[in-house]
């Protein structure tokens, strides 16, 4: 078992003191708001090339058809969103039941975002390189280029756009940040991650180390 393994189940297994609790909140007000309507949406995602796996997130968006949710997110699905759903994308909380993907060995606390298994049947060979590293919750990518994502996909309106806009211009800029952290990985780098993703969301100071100045959203 590697460091970095033996690190993932240690923070894991502290996390789940205040997680637990959130996650049990959560699940009451979506009961009150929805009643039985599914608690967690598992989507499947890729680990290696040929390796599949159930990602763990909470449902935030009404239940509806399940071809109308293939691929990423975007404008043509903000409809769908919930009002509870919206605050737990903002603070990240859906996010949450992850932690049981990177105890069950799935995923790492740092990692490039684990891919759909459309697009990595669609790019063998980037992605053949990319998942040299185990999937995180977080990363380099998450932590540059997410809240860009986001403002570029929100202005997709058909679901078709959507797929079309994620493969030209997020996959490639993505990629290439996953790339960069995988040729300058350390433990150093995973702890400096977490502590700007949780700086992100809590009022942590948010000091940036010169190394990562240069740093920036790739060109399309």
């Amino acid at each position: 078992m590697t460091v970095k393994r033996l690190f993932d189940i240690s923070l894991a297994l502290v996390l789940m003191v205040p997680i637990l609790p959130i996650l049990g909140g959560v699940w009451v007000i979506m009961r009150l708001q929805e009643g039985s309507a599914p608690f967690l949406y598992i989507s499947p995602r890729m680990k290696t090339l040929d390796q599949s796996f159930n990602l763990y997130k909470i449902r935030t968006m009404r239940s509806t058809d399940p071809a109308t949710n293939a691929g990423v997110a975007g404008g043509d699905k903000a409809h769908r969103i919930t009002p509870l759903g919206k605050f737990l994308r903002r603070t990240r909380i859906d996010e949450f039941p992850q932690i049981f993907n990177v105890l069950k060995g799935d995923m790492s606390f740092v990692g490039p975002r684990p891919p759909d298994p459309n697009y990595v049947r669609a790019y063998p060979g980037l992605y053949g390189q990319i998942l040299k590293d185990t999937p995180g919750i977080t990363g380099l990518a998450t932590i540059i280029f997410h809240k860009h994502e986001e403002r570029i996909l929100s202005r997709c309106r058909t679901q078709e756009e959507t797929d079309a806009v994620y493969r030209r211009r997020c996959i490639p800029r993505k990629a290439r940040l996953d790339l960069i952290y995988q040729r300058n990985k350390s433990f150093r780098l995973d702890l400096y991650i977490i502590y700007l993703t949780a700086a992100s969301l809590l009022p942590l100071p948010k000091r940036k180390a010169a190394k990562w100045k240069t740093v920036q959203i790739p060109a399309e």
